[in-house]
């Protein structure tokens, strides 16, 4: 019996195609790329035990839990230094974690009632704001050091430096009005009438605006940084539970558990547009690398809705755990992280295919989590 002849150039073109195929399957599969020595780890803030959960996105297995203190709030990652950064409410004070060792590098006294921290535009300072005493304090970085303190108002909640490094924002809840203050002497460069019991703040990339959230009505202020002055009070289907600007900025998603989903503020015409149902109680949204798509946790039904942002789309929902409340995405936008504070977990799902790869316990009552690269 004669021996079938083997096409060899049939061969080599098979070759190439495996080859090639399985070069994209391992980019579609890969979840994170990090240079030599660098890890990839999101933290998460604990509220009912104190403490941060460290957890590892390339093994995704957990790195243990640092205690900071009660009440454990605005977990943020320092955006130059191998930081993380937030506050004890309770405790009156800002913490400050070195992730290099995992440890807890200063506690920093400011008063009681603070809710999170802030960065200037260049990383050299952290703001905060204590609601019992009504003052806000600027903190030097390197040294960790209060370097000015001031009154802002009845209740000031959040703060948010403009991205020009002018202002410090200051929400003051107790009497609702917003604070413009000096970013270097945190003096009073102007007060204005907002929105009552104002709480979220999205402040334009130029820092020409800002929008300011009320935190009893179903409304957002809008407010010209340049002439400082208020130039509306838009009205949206619920009371605002997040703001979130686009990645080119021209709308502002405002999410909303009492509406059930989003409204669309046209941040150049300052006018509300769309409103998109997106589920049960959608609590706060994270939008993708690039920007295509919205990322929202939906509390009550325990899943995340991806939304089309151009399209306004619901995509099929992701069921990730028991009371998602916050997300994160890395830096590369493969992976979602997502806080289920009902079940004392983070779900980590892969974005390119939205799907839930696998579940990491952490501590009790998680509320707020950072994606930190060290």
């Amino acid at each position: 019996m004669k021996t079938p002849k083997i096409n060899k150039r049939l061969v080599f073109a098979l070759v190439v195609l495996a080859l090639a195929g399985g070069h994209v399957v391992a980019r579609q599969m890969k979840l994170a790329t990090l240079g030599p020595g660098l890890h990839l780890y999101a933290y998460v803030s604990n509220v009912r035990d104190g403490t941060v959960s460290a957890v590892d996105l390339v093994s995704l297995a957990p790195r243990g839990q640092i205690a900071v203190g009660p009440a454990p709030s605005g977990l943020r990652a320092h955006p130059t230094r191998a930081e993380l950064w937030g506050v004890s409410t309770t405790g009156g004070y800002v913490w400050v974690i070195d992730a290099q060792k995992g440890a807890v590098a200063a506690q920093i006294p400011v008063g009681g009632g603070l809710f999170a921290v802030d960065f200037s535009p260049d990383g050299t300072r952290a703001y905060a704001a204590a609601a019992n005493t009504g003052e806000v304090a600027a903190i030097d970085v390197a040294s960790r050091r209060v370097v000015a303190r001031a009154r802002a108002g009845d209740r000031p909640w959040l703060v948010r430096a403009t991205p020009d490094g002018r202002y410090v924002l200051v929400g003051n809840r107790g009497e609702s009005s917003l604070s413009l203050l000096d970013a270097e002497t945190l003096g009073t460069v102007e007060k204005i009438r907002v929105t009552s019991a104002p709480e979220q703040i999205a402040v334009m990339p130029d820092a020409s605006k800002a929008f300011v959230a009320s935190g009893s009505e179903s409304s957002v202020s809008v407010v010209d940084l340049r002439r400082r002055k208020l130039l509306a009070n838009l009205a949206v289907g619920g009371r605002p539970d997040a703001l979130l600007l686009s990645a080119d900025a021209g709308e502002l998603y405002v999410l909303s558990a009492e509406s059930h989903g989003l409204d669309v503020i046209d941040t150049w015409r300052n006018e509300t547009g769309d409103h998109v149902t997106v589920g049960s109680t959608p609590a706060l949204g994270v939008l993708s690398g690039d920007g295509g798509v919205l990322y929202v946790t939906d509390t009550a039904a325990g899943r995340v809705a991806p939304v089309e942002a151009n399209r306004r789309q619901v995509e099929r929902p992701i069921p990730v755990g028991q009371r998602p409340v916050a997300a994160a995405i890395t830096p590369e936008g493969n992976l979602l992280v997502v806080v289920n504070e009902g079940s004392n977990d983070v779900a980590i799902v892969r974005t390119r295919t939205n799907s839930l790869l696998t579940m990491v316990p952490v501590g009790l009552a998680p509320r707020d989590v950072a994606v930190k690269v060290f």
